[in-house]
């Protein structure tokens, strides 16, 4: 498949098999884009054609999401599946090093793992709207101290159920507050910004490829005592990304730390300070009930946790830059690309 001077490609690694868009010169500095949840590489698709003539671009669909191989996904080791299969896509395709990796939301937190596991293969991480270091949820404080010791109000069982039925049903409608199309359209961006009628379709069959069940997403949940009632299982996506399972404050300490651009949208309502998915604001909301109160349970701070992170970073002798993109949520590089792009741009020639 081709469109546009983009390539649809797939490619059996150590790993698994891996469906990736690619575009550029394979002769130019590689520069690979890494989606995040509930989505696929087809997110990037204004991202890989402003990029395409300075960089080879390579976009691949992460397990689980797109035409990638299903594989089960093992909570208990974080976001390292992820890494390691980004790791057998770069050994397979034979990507020159240092590169770059830019990581949106989810994505963005397998940068960071990957930068963890391999610091010396990359020249610069660009971060849009990551997931907070310390995972999703279930933390308080900048320097992301469990909320307890059941990790409760995290992983699988965070997901609204209606939400997981009517992408098993591939519904594609907007008369359901929680379909797909809505979520994309009042979660990933802030409203009224939407796409084409054309794009938003491509992006709606990128949401609804995503595999569902135990081992993809959500993933399973077991019940424990303390509010509100779940806690993380050890299979499946958002486990994965769960504070019982994924810190990544370690990368303040990587050698050689590569610079940072970590681009934000001002307005998302996803990975923020006051995130609508975090059951500590839900609950402080008065959305969920029983909410124990603010010193058991806050809302996570994860803007917060994500700069105290990076500032330690800083300290230790790496240079970061945060970019705040102004009426923009949670896709700032779809919403606002100009801008996006020109900073972007001017990041990675300083860094090339």
């Amino acid at each position: 498949m081709i469109f546009d001077g983009i390539t649809e490609k797939i490619i059996k690694t150590s790993r698994l098999t891996i469906s990736y868009l690619e575009a550029g010169d394979p002769h130019h500095q590689p520069l690979i884009m890494i989606h995040g949840n509930v989505s696929s590489n087809l997110f990037w698709y204004e991202t890989i054609k402003a990029f395409a003539d300075e960089y080879w671009i390579i976009a691949p669909d992460m397990r689980g999401y797109g035409k990638t191989e299903a594989l089960p996904i093992d909570a208990t080791r974080g976001l390292r599946d992820w890494s390691d299969d980004l790791k057998s896509l770069v050994e397979a395709l034979k990507i020159k090093c240092p590169f770059h990796l830019i990581g949106w939301s989810m994505g963005g937190g397998i940068v960071m793992q990957y930068a963890i596991d391999n610091p010396s293969d990359l020249a610069s991480m660009i971060l849009i709207n990551p997931i907070s270091p310390y995972g999703f949820g279930g933390t308080k404080g900048e320097n992301g101290i469990p909320c307890n010791s059941s990790f409760s109000g995290t992983g699988g069982g965070a997901v609204n159920p209606r939400f997981i039925e009517l992408i098993a049903q591939r519904y594609r409608g907007e008369d359901d507050p929680n379909s797909p199309r809505m979520v994309l359209n009042q979660f990933y961006f802030k409203p009224p910004f939407r796409v084409s009628r054309e794009r938003e379709e491509i992006l709606l069959d990128s949401m609804l490829s995503t595999k569902l069940g135990d081992a993809f997403y959500p993933g399973d949940y077991e019940s424990c005592e303390e509010w509100p009632g779940f806690a993380p299982g050890k299979k499946g996506i958002n486990n994965a990304f769960s504070p019982k399972y994924m810190n990544l404050s370690s990368i303040i300490d990587i050698v050689p730390k590569c610079p940072i651009l970590w681009v934000r949208g001002s307005d998302d309502l996803i990975v923020s300070d006051t995130s609508f998915f975090c059951f500590g604001f839900l609950g402080k909301s008065g959305f969920v009930p029983g909410w124990p109160g603010d010193d058991l349970y806050p809302p996570q701070p994860m803007v917060t946790q994500t700069r105290y992170v990076l500032e330690q970073y800083k300290a230790k002798g790496g240079y970061y830059e945060e970019f705040v993109v102004e009426d923009a949520g949670h896709s700032p590089h779809i919403e606002k690309p100009h801008i996006f792009q020109q900073k972007v741009r001017s990041f990675l020639k300083v860094n090339s």
